[in-house]
């Protein structure tokens, strides 16, 4: 067994070892397939070292548009510009991907160039394959990832190579880029069903080997491409989000700048295992607008700056009021339903029914709300009327409707008009209605009663 001394941790390791192997190793006691994956635990518990930069990284453009009709040329380049204004010249907003197969993509990708942003930068996502990176260079994207599928579900059942092979092309398309100048980041694809120790940490020793040589950074996307990354303390790997991170950063001596989180939703995790990636030694995390991805979705864009500045304790100049501007444009322009429950882009992510709780917002909004959504994101907390609202509810609708509408009007419980607006949403229920009252329709019906 080789030992090394380690530059990151600066002590004496164990250096792992590529294993080739003529059967792929499935890890059939964790993933039997005809069951429900198991979490099954080692009980390591690795420290968090977060990095001095957090970064947030996009796949709106790349990611995000193979679940759903392509965006236009026209949409690309303005939700483009969301980005670049959400990043508001802090950084934080490191880069986003594109496709670059299709005349559309091609021409997406030149007229955004054309824009001269800082940030997000363009980059690119392609195969390991030679013919993919020429367009690249054509192009002139300084940055492209690169899909290095690491698990031996990929290598075997979908390259059908063996892991040398597959490493001997992966460490070729590399070179290819370091030769021309263009910064590869390699996309670990299905992270967590590889052999870490076998497959993974040899193939980063070898990159960085490269990186070295080259005197220029080779990225490393760590992509957890079917959700089973757990942040559970003591779970084992290939699932540990914790162990991964930090593993990499470590053991593969990657600086944490160079290190992104890949997550997709499926067992609802994305959120929290790109949290766990950021603590435990990833600078980048990956994500797309709204969470829009292939299956349940990749980790939301707009969570993660909700995440950044809790973590942080500020935005860090992110203009964070632009996410309600990306849900409104999503929701008019481009005609995607946002589900009106999602946190901070649905439209009643912080609205309530109960009339306890819009009891509670009449007295102080601070009771009910989660922030100051009116500040924050330009969405004050609002009601929806129904069975449940009661007095309080109907009270806040009507003075958030007549503040909104500049009248100079407002009124309390003990208004009598109150008490008929009441009386007719009490009717409508008593009579077998069992939808909530629209904002249409109260408007009407205030209208009526206050005279307006």
């Amino acid at each position: 067994m080789n030992v090394k001394f380690n530059q990151k941790t600066h002590i004496l390791e164990i250096e792992y070892q590529f294993r080739d192997v003529e059967e792929p190793n499935l890890f059939r006691n964790i993933y039997p397939y005809n069951e429900v994956p198991r979490l099954v635990f080692n009980h390591r518990i690795v420290p968090m070292n977060v990095p001095e930069r957090l970064y947030i990284t996009d796949t709106t453009f790349r990611d995000g548009q193979q679940s759903r009709s392509p965006y236009t040329i026209e949409q690309i380049c303005r939700i483009y510009d969301y980005l670049h204004e959400l990043d508001n010249g802090s950084g934080v907003i490191l880069h986003t991907e594109f496709f670059v197969y299709s005349k559309q993509d091609k021409e997406a990708v030149l007229k955004c160039l054309e824009k001269g942003y800082d940030f997000p930068k363009v980059t690119a996502w392609i195969r390991a394959k030679k013919e993919d990176f020429e367009i690249v260079k054509s192009l002139g994207i300084k940055e492209t990832g690169i899909l290095v599928s690491c698990s031996d579900y990929h290598i075997f059942k979908k390259l059908r190579m063996t892991r040398s092979q597959a490493l001997k092309q992966y460490l070729e398309i590399v070179s290819a880029a370091l030769e021309a100048g263009i910064i590869p980041r390699c996309h670990f694809e299905d992270i967590t069903r590889a052999d870490f120790y076998g497959f993974v940490l040899p193939f980063i020793n070898e990159l960085m080997k490269l990186s070295k040589e080259a005197n220029m950074p080779v990225k490393i996307r760590a992509c957890d491409t079917l959700g089973l990354g757990s942040p559970i303390p003591g779970v084992a790997l290939p699932r540990s989000v914790p162990q991964i991170i930090y593993g990499i950063v470590n053991y593969g001596e990657v600086p944490s700048e160079w290190l992104e989180w890949h997550g997709h939703n499926d067992f609802y995790k994305a959120v929290i295992n790109s949290t766990m990636a950021w603590l435990y030694g990833a600078s980048m995390v990956n994500t797309s607008l709204l969470g829009i991805g292939e299956r349940t979705g990749n980790t939301p864009l707009e969570a993660m700056v909700m995440e950044y500045i809790q973590i942080r304790g500020s935005a860090d100049g992110m203009n964070v009021a632009v996410i309600s501007e990306i849900a409104d444009y999503f929701k008019k322009e481009i005609g995607y339903e946002i589900p009106p429950m999602t946190p901070f882009v649905g439209d009643n992510f912080n609205a309530t029914r109960a009339g306890i709780h819009a009891d509670g917002l009449m007295k102080d909004e601070e009771i009910y709300n989660i922030f100051d959504t009116g500040k924050i994101l330009g969405r004050p907390p609002k009601v929806i009327i129904d069975a449940y609202s009661g007095i309080a509810g109907i009270v806040i609708w009507i003075n958030r409707y007549f503040k909104d509408s500049g009248i100079d009007v407002q009124v309390d419980k003990k208004d009598p008009r109150v008490q008929k607006v009441k009386e007719w949403v009490d009717n409508q229920y008593e009579n077998g209605r069992n939808t909530s009252i629209s904002d249409d329709e109260l408007k009407e019906v205030v209208k009526e009663v206050f005279g307006i």
